[in-house]
């Protein structure tokens, strides 16, 4: 077989294997989930009428649906490094090192397993806020499969960064507190309210992030909203962070054990 025969399949054997292990231990996912579920909830019921400044509930589930479901990816993302950084300390990598298998499947393995997971919790999440009210009755096809696609490459770029911090975190414990900025960023960001009610030291804080842009663009996509150049500056995040954590990943992986 060729090389890129070996891959897909190798690949395909590792995906399989860590689908499997979410399916026999939800836990973890689940309770990532309660984060930004617990979120929306508290944010529309409780604070939903004082955050939309008079706009009304209804109006708030609208404006920040779109960020929860950014902050879904973050959360979930966790589980990520902490999946990684556990199969580096249970020794299973070094017993992978040591058989005849493609070495990146390994890696790809994690990433599509845990794509594939992100956007099952992102549709979940985006579930309880329809239910909650949320509508994006003025989108067309084309804005919901543009709008899709950033999910999906938000959640492939947040993955690698995931994979890479997994890798270069000592324990599980430590890999799940060197991925909070992962949940702590949408909260700095414009998920819960507009840029311009910040104030104004805190506001390049909130603008200069990689969730802002991508908050705005899905805003756009889905409610109508402007999205002005937020599209191709999240499009330079997703893309940038791709490959920053490919590369780190890749890096740390063939280093030698310590």
């Amino acid at each position: 077989m060729s090389n890129l025969t070996l891959a897909v399949r190798d690949s395909t054997t590792m995906l399989r294997r860590n689908l499997l292990h979410a399916r026999r231990y939800p836990s973890l996912t689940l309770n990532l989930l309660l984060t930004p579920v617990m979120l929306l909830l508290l944010f529309v019921y409780i604070f939903g009428d004082t955050m939309s400044g008079g706009a009304g509930r209804d109006e708030y589930v609208a404006y920040i649906v779109p960020g929860i479901l950014l902050m879904t990816i973050g959360s979930t993302t966790i589980g990520t490094a902490v999946s990684v950084s556990t199969d580096m300390s249970e020794g299973i990598i070094a017993r992978f090192r040591t058989m005849a298998i493609h070495r990146s499947s390994i890696l790809f393995g994690h990433v599509v397993g845990s794509v594939l997971q992100t956007i099952v919790s992102v549709v979940l999440v985006g579930a309880v806020g329809v239910a909650m009210g949320f509508r994006s009755t003025d989108a067309s096809v084309l804005e919901w499969l543009a709008a899709f696609g950033l999910l999906a490459l938000f959640a492939l770029a947040f993955t690698w960064i995931a994979v890479g911090m997994g890798l270069a975190s000592p324990n599980a414990e430590a890999a799940s507190n060197n991925a909070m900025p992962l949940i702590l960023l949408p909260l700095i960001s414009s998920a819960f309210v507009p840029l311009d009610s910040m104030p104004g030291w805190f506001q390049p804080i909130a603008e200069y992030q990689p969730f802002t842009p991508a908050i705005e663009t899905l805003r756009g996509l889905l409610l109508g909203t402007e999205i002005g150049n937020n599209w191709w500056i999240a499009l330079v995040w997703c893309l940038g962070l791709t490959l920053l954590g490919h590369r780190w990943s890749k890096a740390q992986f063939n280093s030698d054990p310590k």
